[in-house]
């Protein structure tokens, strides 16, 4: 079980920020198994913020619950850029969020591919009247908790940075 309290700060300060621009944040989760939700749900409070979350660990989760088009998945596979942005704008479809974040990736310790390896990780943060910005990550074969881990990292910054480019520029 991957432990998330040392993250508790910097959840603490996302929701802060969200709740003092008046946003809302959905998440749409695969290989984090729904992690974030989890943690930004463990803080009291957060229900203002947090709208709701998506685990999706399937593929035909993936195009049931969030709309991720067969094609893409036949296409480019789960773990892939195209998929995350389908399943990041899905969930903010599907929600009343005015962020939605999403993660797919190959936790491990199997499953890789020399395409595809074990640590590589996909995400995509969609905005109400934004465009969807994708990032790649690449944690290399450490542990499953452990890549678990740096994706929950990896999310919560790119929220933040949303959040502060879109108060920005809102």
């Amino acid at each position: 079980m991957t432990d998330l309290s040392p993250l508790h700060p910097r959840a603490q300060g996302l929701l802060d920020k969200a709740r003092s621009k008046g946003v809302r944040i959905a998440t749409a989760e695969s290989c984090t198994g729904g992690l974030v939700a989890g943690l930004l749900t463990e803080i009291a409070g957060s229900s203002d913020v947090v709208e709701r979350g998506f685990v999706t660990y399937s593929n035909e989760a993936k195009v049931e619950v969030l709309g991720v088009p067969e094609a893409t998945l036949i296409a480019h596979g789960a773990v892939s850029e195209a998929t995350a942005r389908a399943m990041a704008e899905g969930a903010l479809a599907r929600s009343r969020a005015t962020f939605a974040i999403a993660i797919t990736g190959v936790a491990g310790p199997g499953g890789g591919t020399t395409d595809k390896p074990v640590g590589l990780v996909h995400f995509a943060c969609a905005a109400t009247g934004r465009p969807t910005i994708h990032a790649e990550r690449r944690f290399g074969a450490i542990d499953r908790s452990g890549v678990r881990y740096a994706a929950v990292v990896q999310a919560l910054y790119m929220l933040d940075e949303a959040i502060t480019d879109w108060s920005l520029t809102a």
